[in-house]
């Protein structure tokens, strides 16, 4: 099973999601086995390039009710083990740190970009690292295991820029407006950041509804005549079960 994860590093919720989903694939028989990979998603597109507090960008964006949202997510964060210090976050574009998950995953696989974005969500949201940084970002990535000298060099460029740019795009056609949004397989999807419970539940049921399109496959291509020398018999790509 692959379950692809729409986040911005700058999501708090998307950093509850991401623990409570974990806690469910440790429930989950043959969890080690499902292939996680976040995609990206900027909740701030034009955020700035340069950091500024984040208790005072938001409080400008949402008024005096910042201090409850942040107040929430705190407490809520600490059952599954997350320190949010909101007083040292930083609010700050996020591309370049979609850019090093886009490297971690393409040249390093997903277990370690799955990694990647746990280093990151605790830089800025418990360490109050600044994650628009180049130099703070290097040394994230090097702490998690990869390359410093070829992480310098790419977050240098723009390599890698337009993956990313196209991957919002998609994000954008599928109709993806909030973080953390989970995709199953590519066909099914759950919003927000659930409780371990619903992700549990969630993952059973995809695997049933797999099983069962799997069965219905076979059995449909048993049912195929078979192709002879002028051609092949045409079969469905399983797609329109969505």
């Amino acid at each position: 099973m692959k379950v692809e994860i729409y986040s911005d590093i700058a999501c708090p919720w998307c950093f509850i999601g991401k623990r409570r989903f974990e806690q469910a694939l440790d429930r989950f028989p043959g969890g080690g086995e499902v292939e996680v990979v976040f995609r990206p998603y900027q909740l701030v597109p034009d955020a700035p390039e340069q950091a500024t507090g984040h208790r005072a960008w938001l409080a400008e964006r949402y008024g005096p009710q910042s201090v409850a949202m942040d107040a929430r997510v705190t407490e809520l964060g600490k059952a599954d083990g997350i320190d949010y210090d909101f007083d040292a976050a930083l609010h700050v574009n996020t591309f370049l740190a979609h850019r090093l998950l886009h490297l971690a995953e393409t040249e390093y696989g997903a277990r370690k970009q799955v990694e990647l974005k746990e280093s990151l969500l605790k830089a800025h949201f418990s360490d109050g690292v600044d994650v628009g940084d180049r130099e703070r970002l290097t040394e994230i990535a090097v702490a998690t295991g990869l390359d410093g000298a070829r992480v310098s060099a790419y977050l240098a460029g723009d390599e890698g820029a337009a993956e990313v740019r196209a991957q919002l795009a998609e994000a954008r056609a599928l109709g993806i407006t909030a973080v953390p949004t989970f995709v199953f397989e590519g066909r099914w999807a759950v919003q927000g950041g659930q409780e371990a419970s619903t992700f549990l539940r969630v993952l059973e049921q995809v695997t049933e509804q797999m099983a069962g399109q799997a069965a219905e496959q076979a059995v449909a291509e048993a049912a195929q005549p078979r192709p002879d020398a002028a051609g092949t018999a045409a079969c469905a790509d399983g797609t329109c079960a969505i």
